[in-house]
């Protein structure tokens, strides 16, 4: 569903970003990089059947040409507890990667994670479903206060916007 006009994410207290992604590297070898690939949708499948083990949301991407994921946790804790877990799907995965694929070079695979307070974020997003963190926290309409990145973010305490501020037609 399309939200008109413009949001922004409601985030609390600390949460964590989790940047996952592969590379194919030599797209030939099908056999080596398609586990890899078709590993990651039931992980998250998993996570969403048991949101209190805390995954808040994820979305799959391509991130510099490469398929990835998008994954917003509750904490830096729930998503280290998921990627040590021997009965959850990652260490498995990880594990097979590391004995049959690593050393080849035929897949590469990266991540990146933050933690992230609420007040040290910005998000803003015109006529777009829920989506990134408005789609794990929830959103709320602009104001008219709030109309620019710096005051939204709290680097800047008047509020001077680069367009004309408009009205969310609610």
């Amino acid at each position: 569903m399309v939200h008109r006009g413009r949001y922004t994410a409601e985030p609390d207290g600390e949460f964590v970003v989790f940047l996952i992604g592969m590379r194919i590297n030599r797209p030939l070898r099908l056999r080596q990089w398609l586990p890899v690939f078709a590993a990651m949708r039931p992980m998250v499948a998993e996570l969403r059947e048991h949101p209190e083990r805390g995954l808040l949301h994820a979305q799959f991407a391509f991130i510099g040409g490469c398929p990835a994921v998008v994954q917003y946790w509750r904490s830096f804790e729930a998503l280290e507890r998921f990627a040590r877990d021997p009965g959850d799907l990652h260490l498995p995965a990880w594990k097979r990667w590391n004995k049959l694929v690593q050393a080849s070079g035929d897949v590469g695979i990266w991540h990146e994670t933050y933690r992230v307070s609420a007040g040290d974020c910005e998000t803003i997003y015109g006529n777009m479903p829920r989506f990134g963190l408005a789609a794990a926290f929830g959103h709320r309409p602009v104001g008219p206060t709030g109309q620019s990145a710096g005051k939204r973010i709290g680097a800047r305490a008047e509020d001077e916007p680069a367009l004309e501020p408009y009205e969310n037609p609610l």
